[in-house]
């Protein structure tokens, strides 16, 4: 599902002699799949000191990167608090996954043709090693050949500026954190069949299709695993809640003499 980055994830540990505005912006990716994942959720307060442990970065860039998602809309800032995480609705996502399916699968149209028999051997290669990696339990090697196979289709269509709106509309993917999604490489392995066969037929409208269903499914599986991390979470609030309020009662209650 991630297609074109810097890596697998593209969320790396700071490297030596990188640029603030790169840490800046990796400070935004970092918080950025936090929040799409359900890592962090609506009303939650970032911590500055905690992002910047987390990727090796002093707190400048890290609040830097927050100031970006809040020109996204992801996190708010309020005076003397720090920054909070925005709402963000399955319908939102939903969104975000619609816009990058259109291009994703008009990419796959072109590449179609495109495809040399080379082209089409690699991907079935790919495809071999992603699904004995999926049936071993094996994400992280499902993510980098679902990335690679991906990525090959993208740059075969030959057209840079939907490349480019991919790439614009794919950072709010959380792809570092796709492994832990339930049904993710199950996914990677049985959708990619219909698009693989439409290439291998040369077939720009079954290629369209086939990829534009594999990324909506991406952003189902997204939704759905939102949607039980926020419950379970409202239902361990609700539990610590009625827990404390019973210790009070009990605390409350003159013991027997």
């Amino acid at each position: 599902m991630a297609v074109d980055g810097s890596g697998i994830d593209g969320f790396g540990s700071a490297q030596p002699g990188r640029g603030r505005q790169a840490l800046s912006e990796e400070s935004a990716s970092y918080v950025r799949a936090l929040i799409m994942s359900g890592e962090l959720r609506e009303g939650e307060f970032v911590r500055l000191d905690r992002i910047a442990a987390d990727l090796g970065i002093s707190v400048t860039p890290a609040r830097e990167g927050l100031l970006l998602l809040r020109g996204e809309g992801f996190v708010v800032s309020e005076p003397r608090r720090g920054f909070v995480v925005a709402p963000l609705s399955p319908e939102d996502v939903a969104d975000l996954f619609f816009v990058q399916a259109t291009i994703a699968g008009e990419l796959a149209a072109r590449a179609a043709d495109k495809l040399s028999d080379a082209d089409l051997a690699e991907i079935d290669r790919l495809q071999d090693q992603l699904t004995r990696a999926a049936r071993n339990g094996d994400g992280d090697v499902v993510a980098r050949c679902n990335h690679q196979l991906h990525r090959m289709i993208n740059q075969v269509a030959a057209a840079p500026k939907l490349n480019w709106f991919l790439g614009l509309s794919v950072r709010y993917v959380p792809t570092r954190f796709f492994t832990s999604i339930a049904g993710w490489e199950e996914a990677s392995a049985h959708d990619h069949a219909a698009l693989i066969q439409a290439l291998h037929g040369r077939d720009a409208d079954g290629a369209r299709v086939a990829m534009e269903e594999h990324i909506r499914h991406a952003g189902e599986l997204l939704v759905a695993h939102l949607v039980r991390t926020r419950s379970a979470m409202s239902d361990s609030t609700g539990t610590a809640t009625a827990r404390d309020a019973v210790a009070g009662q009990e605390a409350a209650t003159p013991a027997d003499s």
